[in-house]
This record gives structure tokens, C-alpha cells and sequence, in this order.
């Protein structure tokens, strides 16, 4: 189980507060010394920033101590606007060590504004969170791959705890239920996916390897079906099932030559039966796997023939 050194996150009143032209210099210039303070100037008047405001303080709450934020009503802190020639808002501006080092104007997009949070806390020597969660993510695949699936599946239920539409972490999750053989709760967890991430590739991915599971438990043994097709190549059943039987066992390069093999033959034979779970298996793989991309090669080559 990884440590994702999140720790208990400081209260709403640590991390973000309102300023004035009195406290300003303690709120953000000495307080910044330490930790980067995000500055938003706004109005009550101002539109956009009643739509920025709380962006802004989701992305700061999610940094969990990284960087502070300090809100500034021009109205009622006109010296300091005019000092920082704040001509417009919502102005945006990021302290560290008493100076601004990084700003920006207007609305923007709200991954725009997680990028410039991220900015801001690696600016001030921190980890951003999305780094944290990518080296959980990480770390969590490398116990997948090395068979320690339990750990790997705590693993991505605590990344999803901070970031519930981590599409990386979702698939991975899905994938470890799979390689503990619990493949009723690999599906309910599939099925229950945030609709924002349903159709991201790692979901897609998670989907087909579920799919190759379920075939798995019904797979026939290799030598027999092996032996079908040597005696009767152009039994097209058995080399399909010979191909599933293979996947089954891992040899997913043997399991990709019988379905090019079989489609070479017929490649209408049951509704194009071969090509789907070609498809299938390309899609369950990572995208730099080599017997995915000649696989892939091979029957474009056939398609386009």
C-alpha cells in the first residue's frame, strides 16, 4: 500500500481568508515567505467572479496545505488595487517570498485553473497534487503488474477518494478486481463509473479486459483445440476457441496469429467474429505493446489488401 503523504488537509480558515489594505501586508507578503498565497481581487458586482471565487478555492483546498489564498474586495481596497495596477477583474495574482510570481486575467477554464494552482505550489518548492496522484497511480500499477493486486486495488480506492474522476485510477481499480478473480465487483464497479470518465480509453480498456476474464473461465484446454484445428484447419469455431484458450493462458501474441489466421480465411465468418476480438484484445492492451501494434499492422494490411 502506498503512502500518499496526503495528511489531514488544513481547515477552510487556514487555507483561504479575506484581506484588507490593513492586514494585506501580513495576509500575503510576510505569509508568503513560507507558503505561495494566491491572491484573488474581485468585487460584489463582478460577475465572472462569483463564478472564479470558488473554482479558485477548490483548487486550493485541493492542494491540502500547499498553497493559501487570500481574497481582496477592490472596493474596499482601492490603495492596494492602484499600487498593484489591478485594471481590470477578476485579477489573479500568486506571492512567493513577498513578490508576484505568476498571474493571470478574467474567467478561465477550470483545468486552466488547476494548472496555475499546480504552477504556484511547484513554485514554492512543493509537490502539486496531480504529481502526487500521478506517482500513486504509478506505484499502484507496478504492485498490479508484480501480482500484489489487493494492494493495488487499496491503492486506487485511495486515489479515487481524492480525485473520484481519476480516469487512470478507475480502470485500474476495475483491472485489479479483475486480477483477484472478483469479476462480478469488476463489473458493478465498472458499471457505477462517473459518467464524465465512461467512456475515457482507461474505462474502455478496464471493459475489454473484463470481457477477455469472463471468455477466460469458459476457455477449453489448449492442446485439444490445438489439435482440431491441425486436423481440420478450416473448422473455424475450434480456432477461435483455441484463440480465447491462449489468451486465456497469456499468450495473447499466439491468441492474435489464430484470429489474423482466422480472419485471413473468413473474415465474415460469424458476423466478423474474428476481427471483434481483435479488436477486443487491442484494446485491452497498452498502447505501446508491440504485439498490439503489429497485430494492428498485420490486419490493416489484410483489410486494406
Amino acid at each position: 500500500m502506498v503512502d500518499l503523504n496526503l495528511g489531514a488537509a488544513p481547515t477552510a480558515d487556514d487555507l483561504i481568508k479575506d484581506s484588507s489594505e490593513a492586514t494585506f501586508m501580513a495576509d500575503v507578503v510576510d505569509a508568503s515567505q513560507t507558503t505561495p498565497v494566491i491572491v484573488d481581487f474581485w468585487a460584489p458586482w463582478c460577475g465572472p467572479c462569483k463564478t472564479l471565487g470558488p473554482q479558485l478555492e477548490a483548487a486550493v483546498r485541493a492542494a491540502k496545505g500547499a498553497v493559501k489564498m487570500v481574497k481582496v474586495n477592490v472596493d474596499e481596497a482601492q490603495m492596494i488595487a492602484g499600487q498593484l495596477r489591478i485594471q481590470s477583474i477578476p485579477t489573479v495574482y500568486a506571492f512567493h517570498k513577498g513578490q508576484p510570481v505568476d498571474g493571470f486575467q478574467g474567467a478561465v477554464p477550470e483545468s486552466e485553473i488547476k494548472a496555475f494552482v499546480d504552477r504556484v505550489v511547484s513554485a514554492g518548492g512543493g509537490e502539486a497534487p496531480g504529481e502526487a496522484l500521478a506517482e500513486a497511480i504509478a506505484a499502484a500499477e507496478e504492485m498490479l503488474s508484480e501480482g500484489a493486486a489487493t494492494d493495488a486495488a487499496q491503492t486506487f480506492a485511495a486515489i479515487l477518494g481524492e480525485e473520484p474522476n481519476n480516469a487512470a485510477a478507475y480502470g485500474g481499480l476495475v483491472r485489479a478486481h479483475i486480477a483477484m478473480g472478483e469479476l462480478d465487483q469488476a463489473e458493478a464497479i465498472l458499471n457505477g463509473a462517473p459518467a464524465e470518465i465512461s467512456k475515457s480509453p482507461e474505462l474502455d480498456a478496464a471493459h475489454a479486459q473484463l470481457q477477455l476474464a469472463r471468455q477466460a473461465e469458459n476457455a477449453g484446454p489448449v492442446a485439444e483445440l490445438r489439435a482440431a484445428v491441425e486436423a481440420k484447419p478450416d473448422d473455424h469455431q475450434a480456432r477461435f476457441d483455441l484463440a480465447q484458450a491462449l489468451h486465456a493462458k497469456g499468450d495473447a501474441e499466439a491468441a492474435v496469429d489464430e484470429l489474423l489466421e482466422l480472419f485471413r480465411r473468413d473474415r465474415e465468418w460469424n458476423d466478423g467474429a474474428a476481427k471483434t476480438q481483435l479488436f477486443t484484445i487491442f484494446e485491452a492492451m497498452k498502447p505501446n505493446d508491440p504485439v498490439m501494434l503489429n497485430g494492428r499492422r498485420k490486419l490493416s494490411s489484410m483489410i486494406f489488401a
